[in-house]
């Protein structure tokens, strides 16, 4: 699918925005304070007994507290005009159907939107700002009376966060077509994920109807918080997504013997953990030594027996690598491979070192990140190219048309914790970027 956009096409579109207006030719505006009651409200949903908005947010997909601020959403959809469609996979969506340009409905849409699921003690401005921005752009351009060309269509996608049944992007995956062969075969905390997707209004038995296909939008675009540092650092308030890094994920089983702690010499040990704990800083010492934003992490270590007077017998680790290159992930793999080797041997012990998981890399469309550098320039607002080290729903929108993504800074680059904070003028600004952005891109 060709994507032709230009600067003169943006401000073609922006200015027939403002010819439909009327006597008002200043540039539309979201309503930020609207925007930020929504995600004040939202967070009502998955919050600690007794506690506030700073206190952060529990709402994993599937749980209750993930139903109650779905309602509370799509309350909202209703309100604002909106009819509520959710598809197979527990998906919602909205399509715009005020102010359409006569034969809009032959035009494929400009899709965007993002999440609303979050981790455990997790924080309110991941994914939510994305969501809620998507319905203040609808809602912004119904109350200016502003007509688009192409048909609007805003998304909330379903586990993005993978904390349940510990596998990511799940309702985006299942709109692209990317679906593990076993994924209705998993269970998690007790719960088949057929049931989890009925929780939410999912029809799990036509999970193939929620694949939409190729070309089915004219480009997709989400805002989200940047969840590092670098825009906050250097004082920029926009960022522009170049592109969603890849993601290897491993599984790392090692394999000692168990034995009594005080009976059992040092030299005649075949300790786990101790290849493991090697195998961790092996890991480090490999993923740093090229130069390069890429990283890795050993976030998860269980132990058997896990006991104080018992040498650990085994371990299961996890290792997860992302770099915007598979090549050079690849690369990293096959040298932590053969460091897991080598440190097998130094131990007595075996370590097996599997692929569990790999997310590709998306590129954003190039064309798609010029009309978000000159929305934000119309807006009078510096920007600036970076990668997302995280991974997003956009990473799925990316195998069936272009898609972009627009940053707003985190403060202090935290995410994914009850501490996750953005400025309420930014999320405002980022908004204002997504909005014309969808102009642009529907003109």
């Amino acid at each position: 699918m060709a994507l032709r956009l230009n600067r003169r096409n943006f401000f073609v579109g922006i200015a027939a925005a403002g010819h439909m207006l009327g006597q008002d030719r200043q540039l539309p505006l979201v309503n930020a304070d609207r925007l930020r009651r929504d995600i004040e409200g939202l967070s009502a949903f998955g919050r600690p007994s007794g506690g506030n908005f700073s206190d952060g947010v529990s709402r994993v997909a599937y749980s209750d507290a993930d139903r109650a601020g779905r309602a509370f959403f799509m309350d909202r959809m209703k309100a604002a005009g909106l009819a509520p469609r959710v598809d197979p996979a527990g998906n919602i969506f909205g399509r715009r159907t005020k102010f359409s340009a006569p034969n809009a409905e032959h035009e494929a849409p400009i899709l965007f939107g993002s999440h609303i699921d979050s981790v455990p003690s997790g924080g309110n401005f991941d994914g939510d700002l994305g969501s809620f921005s998507a319905l203040e752009v609808i809602r912004t351009l119904d109350e200016r009376g502003i007509r688009t060309r192409r048909p609007l269509e805003m998304v909330v996608w379903a586990n993005e966060e993978g904390v349940a049944f510990n596998s990511g992007l799940a309702g985006s995956r299942a709109c692209a077509g990317r679906l593990a062969s076993d994924e209705m075969d998993r269970v998690w905390n007790g719960m088949k994920k057929p049931d989890a997707i009925r929780r939410i209004g999912g029809v799990p038995e036509r999970i193939s109807e929620a694949r939409r296909p190729a070309d089915s939008f004219h480009a997709y675009l989400e805002l989200h918080i940047e969840q590092g540092g670098t825009l906050e650092r250097d004082r920029i308030p926009v960022g522009v997504v170049e592109g969603i890094v890849a993601i290897d994920e491993y599984i790392v089983d090692v394999r000692g013997f168990s034995n009594h702690a005080g009976t059992t010499p040092m030299p005649g040990r075949h300790d786990a953990l101790i290849a493991a704990s090697q195998l961790t800083l092996a890991v480090n010492e490999i993923v740093t030594h090229p130069a390069g934003p890429q990283v890795g992490t050993v976030g998860q270590m269980n132990v058997t027996p896990n006991a104080p007077n018992v040498v650990p017998g085994a371990v299961r680790m996890t290792v997860e690598l992302r770099d915007l290159s598979q090549k050079k992930l690849d690369q990293l793999g096959a040298a932590i491979r053969a460091r897991a080797a080598a440190i097998a041997t130094q131990t007595g012990t075996e370590i097996d070192m599997k692929l569990v998981e790999r997310l590709a890399p998306a590129i954003a469309s190039p064309k798609v990140q010029s009309v978000i550098e000159e929305s934000a320039a119309k807006l009078k607002l510096p920007s600036k190219r970076l990668p997302s080290g995280a991974g997003h729903d956009a990473q799925s929108m990316a195998f069936l048309g272009p898609m972009g993504m627009i940053f707003i800074p985190s403060i202090g680059g935290i995410s994914h914790s009850p501490k996750e904070l953005s400025r309420w003028e930014d999320c405002a600004r980022g908004a204002n970027v997504l909005l014309h952005s969808v102009l642009a891109l529907s003109a």
